[in-house]
């Protein structure tokens, strides 16, 4: 099936319907091997660790390789419907905007709980503006991750590249923390994801451009924190004109968040997602790009 017809459909799939459920979801499945394999090793030593962290990223990413490519071993029109599912599960737009918007209320506890389900940090030591900024910069830092960078994987490498990105990223959110279980265990994951996203993390900047190009620039520069995800937190703040901020991690400049801020950056989010996916419809149909697909 043509690339072009395959990415709106799973587009329009997005916007229509929103994410599949966990069950059949193939991001839940990546987590739960990751979990499973996690949970059954004991942590033995610096070297150890991080070879049975290689071994488990490399068996959920050869498991998630081998999910994209079902597609072309099944004939019309269940090749169809398998890629275009895969696709659309590889990225969420419609689900992170519902996740984000949850946490525009005046109710503080509600607040909590809303923002506790998009960021690892502990939400009930955080303020009201502590928690509007978690709120946006999981918005920006999610855009990269949840939709730029995936089709960025399509555009190169089709349906498996999108899918394997998204187990690789997963991977990383369940295993690439520097604490004592993870710090070897984990090591693996959380640089391969460093790889995969630096061009994508980048490229995020670059549709924040149209929206402000010498304030963007100026932030960007700012953004010395992190390899990737304080980029486009960075370009964020920079377009809000609001303080961002991880305590003892990054800090941007600007006038306290607000609720309305979060609005503003929902709007923002839109306008990105906008761009990009003019960018690849244009791309995929003069037919540029190297991908595959069945």
């Amino acid at each position: 099936m043509g690339t072009l017809v395959l990415f709106l459909l799973a587009f329009t799939w997005d916007l229509a319907l929103g994410e599949p459920p966990a069950v059949v979801h193939p991001v839940v499945w990546f987590g739960k091997m990751a979990g499973f394999l996690d949970s059954r090793y004991e942590r033995r030593s610096p070297v150890i660790d991080f070879t049975a962290g290689l071994i488990t990223a490399l068996t959920v990413i050869f498991l998630a390789f081998l999910l994209s490519i079902l597609p072309f071993y099944t004939h019309f029109p269940l090749n169809y419907l398998l890629a275009v599912y895969l696709l659309k599960s590889s990225f969420a737009i419609r689900s992170l905007h519902e996740h984000v918007s949850r946490t525009v209320t005046n109710d503080l506890e509600e607040k909590r709980r809303a923002v506790s389900m998009i960021v690892s940090r502990d939400t009930k030591i955080l303020d009201e503006a502590h928690l509007n900024s978690a709120a946006i910069e999981s918005l920006a830092e999610n855009l990269n991750d949840s939709v730029i960078a995936p089709l960025f994987y399509f555009l190169l490498f089709g349906l498996p590249g999108a899918v394997v990105y998204r187990a690789v990223n997963t991977l990383d959110a369940m295993l690439g923390y520097r604490n004592e279980r993870y710090e070897f265990f984990g090591k693996f994951s959380a640089r391969l994801d460093d790889v995969l996203n630096f061009i994508p993390a980048r490229l995020t900047v670059l549709l924040y451009l149209p929206l402000g190009r010498k304030k963007v620039l100026e932030y960007y520069k700012l953004a010395r924190f992190k390899i990737n995800s304080d980029k486009p937190i960075a370009v964020m703040s920079a377009v809000l004109r609001v303080w961002l901020e991880k305590p003892g991690v990054y800090s941007f400049p600007g006038g306290e968040p607000k609720n309305e801020d979060i609005k503003q950056a929902l709007k923002v989010y839109w306008t990105v997602v906008a761009e990009w996916t003019l960018i690849i419809t244009i791309l995929l149909g003069l037919g540029v790009c190297p991908c595959l697909s069945p």
